[in-house]
């Protein structure tokens, strides 16, 4: 098929409140990528760009933030990635739009990376193109602040510090208004954003509903894995010990606005050596969000606030999760129930087989029970509780899980990630998505049931059964694999037992999968 690419002095300008810019158009859509929305001194709120004269270039991606460590990339078959330029001048944000002058769908990506690493356009399969083609909605990415330049706390330090703990939450904010302002002349209606992310963006998330400054910013929120308990593992300590000794490790005595001048490789090779002793102790390191006057804190701890209880959620997980990373390599399809049972029993001990087997059987009966071993407990366990205590507030909560095996290493259960080119349409990009009859079916679904969400805060569709909202009595369960259907607390019992006898297993076994990845 051919592609029509455009590009001239005058084509696809947009006047935003600081000035004109110039994006391109391509196959139907108009794309802008590297927006400034804000700039900000290290450690400090950021501040509004300045106004610029004649027209700025936004073809090309902006800055991503730096990262604490530039890991050896692996795992590419699975979760394609890409790198960029680095750099603190970083909160900018990409723009694909149908056409300038509508009125469509906001759809707003939160990337993942907990809140220390990844950036908007680190994964391929975050490419917004498809998204706003084939749903006919505007689809924007950030990128902001992270780790220690992001979630420092200086407020011992002085006023100008108060929220230096949450500044990458900040830049998340100051993002919403930008877009709240300028995004109708993009072609996207300001009343009607949905903010989505995975992972640690999922988790963003839920930040942004504990956050007052964002209320009015978005009407609507999807939570792709971001519900595991370590992401809000919040201290009530303040930063000053880690500041004291990070200035210590730099030879700084005692000006913390030092910390701002010094280049940010030598500030993140000063936290890594100083941060294991004080998480050792269980002190305050960083690079998390923390609770104060702007950030309620997690609502595991205080619960959800009132005043974003009529914002309607889709909340789910992937069947594997990071426990997907650590599975047997076994072949399924040459396997028995019996002989997966007995591996069953092998790994966990008659006594949990006997107790697992059954609730497994009645959760996942479409399984050989040997991926009882690869089921995801750390995301879904606290997720269950999320979506319980969600559901008490409102009637517009609904519950997914991803449950589609890969076609690699003997049918591979999903693991962390795998959802996510299914959610973009972009699963042409990912080979491991890819198979024959089933792939371009499940896409359909999934895709369709984002856009029918973003559009008007119901997940119902025609492609998929009937959806109903969830209770903290009844979780309505989407389970999306080959062949679709609704679980009605399928794995209630589940997963609290399953914990209980995994969890010692799979913090051993991930220890010595991340000894072998070190050498």
């Amino acid at each position: 098929m051919e592609r029509e690419f455009l590009y001239d002095r005058d084509h696809v300008i947009v006047d935003t409140d600081k000035g004109k810019v110039r994006g391109y158009r391509y196959d139907g859509i108009s794309i802008f990528k590297g927006i400034p929305y804000a700039h900000a001194r290290r450690f400090h709120a950021p501040e509004a760009v300045k106004p610029w004269e004649g027209v700025m270039d936004a073809t090309s991606y902006g800055y991503v933030c730096p990262l604490l460590e530039m890991g050896k990339p692996g795992g590419e078959l699975m979760v394609p990635h890409r790198y960029w330029v680095m750099d603190e001048d970083c909160q900018n944000l990409n723009i694909w739009t149908p056409e300038c002058g509508g009125k469509h769908p906001v759809l707003v990506w939160l990337h993942g990376g907990g809140f220390e690493a990844g950036s908007a356009i680190e994964q391929i399969a975050y490419e917004g193109e498809n998204m706003c083609r084939e749903g006919q909605a505007v689809v924007v990415s950030i990128n902001h602040r992270l780790n220690i330049l992001g979630y420092f706390d200086l407020s011992d330090f002085g006023e100008e510090y108060a929220n230096s703990g949450n500044a990458g939450g900040d830049d998340i904010v100051a993002a919403l208004k930008w877009i709240h302002e300028n995004i109708a002349a993009f072609g996207g209606d300001p009343e009607n954003v949905t903010i989505f992310g995975q992972s640690g963006g999922g988790a963003k998330v839920t930040v942004l509903l504990q956050t007052p400054a964002a209320d009015g910013l978005y009407a609507k929120g999807i939570n792709m894995s971001g519900t595991i308990d370590q992401l809000f593992a919040e201290s009530d300590e303040t930063g000053e010990e880690l500041a004291m000794d990070i200035m210590a490790e730099l030879g700084i005595d005692g000006d913390i606005q030092e910390l701002e001048e010094v280049p940010y490789s030598a500030l993140a090779e000063a936290y890594k050596r100083v941060k294991p002793r004080l998480a050792a102790a269980g002190k305050y390191v960083g690079c998390i969000p923390r609770a104060n006057g702007i950030y309620a804190g997690s609502p595991d701890r205080i619960g959800f606030r009132k005043e974003t209880a009529h914002i309607p959620m889709l909340i789910g997980s992937t069947y594997g999760e990071f426990t997907a990373f650590a599975s047997p390599e076994v072949r399924k399809e040459e396997l028995t129930e019996n002989q997966g049972a007995a591996m069953v029993t092998e790994a966990l001990g008659l006594q949990a087989a006997q107790e697992l087997l059954p609730l497994y059987k009645s959760a996942y009966p479409h399984r050989n029970p040997v991926d009882l071993l690869t089921l995801d407990f750390i995301f879904r366990l606290p997720g269950q509780r999320y979506i319980r205590n969600r559901s008490a507030l409102n009637e517009c909560t609904y519950s997914y899980l991803f449950d589609l095996d890969m076609p690699i290493n003997g049918r591979s259960v999903p693991a962390h990630c795998a959802d996510i080119p299914f959610v973009f349409h972009n699963t042409q990009l990912v080979p491991s998505t890819q198979i024959s009859g089933v792939t371009e079916r499940l896409e359909k679904q999934i895709f369709d049931t984002v856009m029918a969400f973003a559009r008007t805060g119901s997940p119902e569709n025609p492609s998929i059964p009937h959806w109903p909202a969830s209770t903290p009595e009844t979780e309505n369960v989407m389970i999306f694999n080959e062949n679709t259907y609704l679980g009605v607390n399928h794995d209630r019992e589940l997963v609290p037992v399953f914990a209980k006898y995994m969890g010692p297993i799979f913090m051993k076994r991930m220890a010595e999968v991340m000894g072998k990845v070190q050498h």
